[in-house]
């Protein structure tokens, strides 16, 4: 019982130096957003949201299936024309001199569930009409909190911005709660998006998609 007792005690105060880190973190600092992801993606949080993602059909498929994203060419995607998502995505990544992200090793839901969100975490951006500055990711993260339920991770960086905000920049603090509230309502009105082929939507005009899954822009 002590043991488990140090080892939640350990735990905790690993999320909270991570969530510290990143507070005094200048945006975009991955090497301070991956020890926040792992120090707070732990097994009870990720259960939850394996078991609320599995309510859906369309997740459920996911994870028997373990569905991949594949290699991406994102030469061949520009080509396509300029209403498809495949057109979008390509550009989104070419803009921001962007590789997509690739899923590493997976033996079981929770390293599938991570993969899958690292992969397709572009696609969402594209999705939802979220670009890559401080409000559009504030955006897409309270989008993926609600769709996935339990993240520690994304509430997590959302309570950073806010908190960054409250000591660093005051004046950011109603565009970033007006981002905030974008990407919440956006989530609770849209269709689950976890689980989706969407290598299979490349040719598909985006806003027929967007139209399908209720994500209004």
């Amino acid at each position: 019982m002590e043991a488990l007792k140090r080892c939640k005690e350990d735990w905790e105060a690993s999320l909270l130096e991570s969530f510290w880190e990143m507070v005094k973190a200048p945006d975009g600092d991955f090497g301070v957003l991956a020890r926040l992801s792992q120090s707070s993606n732990d097994p009870v949080s990720l259960d939850l949201m394996i078991e609320f993602i599995c309510r859906d059909r369309q997740g459920k498929r996911a994870f028997e299936e373990r569905i991949g994203l594949g290699q991406v060419d994102l030469e061949k995607l520009s080509r396509l024309p300029q209403e498809t998502l495949g057109y979008a995505y390509s550009q989104h990544m070419i803009k921001n001199n962007l590789k997509p992200l690739l899923a590493g090793e997976i033996n079981n839901d929770h390293q599938f569930l991570l993969a899958h969100i690292t992969e397709t975490h572009d696609i969402w951006h594209v999705i939802t009409g979220s670009d890559t500055s401080i409000y559009g990711e504030i955006k897409l993260e309270a989008f993926s909190f609600s769709q996935l339920y339990a993240s520690r991770f994304w509430l997590a960086l959302l309570a950073k911005n806010l908190l960054k905000s409250a000591v660093f920049d005051i004046e950011t603090g109603v565009e970033y709660l007006d981002a905030l509230t974008e990407g919440w309502l956006m989530a609770k009105q849209a269709k689950p998006i976890f689980g989706i082929q969407w290598n299979s939507l490349w040719y598909k005009p985006l806003t027929d998609i967007r139209a399908s899954l209720d994500i209004i822009i």
